[in-house]
């Protein structure tokens, strides 16, 4: 498994691949890895790419102020046994100043889809996912890139990123996996502990129980959104931030009669921030 830690690194790397004739997958990830991103890496494979590339990059523009970026978690041995225990080709481990140099003074912002939900909560922080990922693909030169659907509306807003820019790169997203108890696995559980840990399991306890209702009939998006939320409420430890309903491709508003919808939550358990969401129909 090659590491590779420069823009041009990566490029050569992609370049030597594609007049190879392989088909090259990208996993891009912030490291702290988990059975989630080796899950992506599978996702990779099966798409036919038989050359995959790795990211390990904690992307400070995607922070705001007073978020996690200093303390968020890092193990860059552990990460490249698992990707390699994955059968990853190449790891790309750029530097900020890499990635930022001196004077660095673009950025990409990708409306409509980044509006609300997390896109309210975390100002510029899809502004800074959006950049980050156009960097990542024009290092790279991917033909296909995996995400997972954990993240449902970043998914929604590098599709519409790479599609807008015509990068040519086909997303693929990959479904949520979880621990035994439900709770979606992120990197950011290795922060709970104890109660909150415990706690954690509120948010996929509410998704389940609008799955539930919805396998017995129930249509009514808000409904549906209100059991979602109300399990997340009726924890103590947690601070519910959103529960919403929206369209499973737009991501747009869902109210009413809805035969297929994305539930999404957002909380704080402690003062940690999770995610998750679930969609419902087809």
């Amino acid at each position: 498994m090659e590491r590779l830690r420069t823009p041009p690194a990566m490029r050569s790397w992609a370049d030597a691949r594609r007049a190879e004739g392989a088909r090259i997958g990208l996993v891009p990830t912030m490291g702290c890895l988990h059975e989630g991103h080796v899950s992506l890496v599978r996702v990779a494979k099966e798409t036919g790419c038989s050359a995959v590339a790795a990211t390990i990059f904690v992307n400070p523009t995607q922070f705001g102020p007073g978020e996690d970026f200093e303390k968020y978690p890092r193990d860059e041995a552990r990460d490249l046994a698992m990707l390699e225990a994955a059968g990853v080709d190449a790891v790309y481990l750029p530097g900020v100043k890499d990635m930022y140099p001196e004077g660095h003074q673009t950025f990409i912002e990708v409306t409509g889809v980044s509006r609300g939900l997390c896109g309210a909560a975390r100002p510029g922080h899809f502004r800074g996912v959006a950049t980050v990922v156009a960097k990542l693909f024009l290092a790279a030169k991917p033909h296909v890139a995996v995400f997972g659907e954990k993240d449902c509306q970043q998914l929604a807003v590098i599709r519409a990123m790479t599609r807008d820019l015509d990068f040519g790169v086909e997303i693929v997203g990959a479904p949520i996996v979880r621990e035994e108890d439900g709770l979606a696995m992120s990197s950011r559980n290795a922060y709970l502990s104890g109660g909150d840990r415990i706690a954690a399991r509120c948010l996929s306890r509410g998704l389940f129980r609008a799955k539930d209702l919805f396998g017995k009939g129930e249509r009514d998006a808000g409904t549906l959104v209100a059991a979602a939320g109300a399990a997340i409420d009726g924890e103590p430890l947690a601070k519910l931030e959103y529960a919403e309903g929206r369209d499973p491709v737009t991501l747009a508003p869902l109210s009413g009669r809805a035969d297929a919808v994305t539930i999404l939550v957002a909380a704080k358990v402690g003062p940690t921030r999770l995610i998750d969401n679930i969609t419902l129909g087809n």
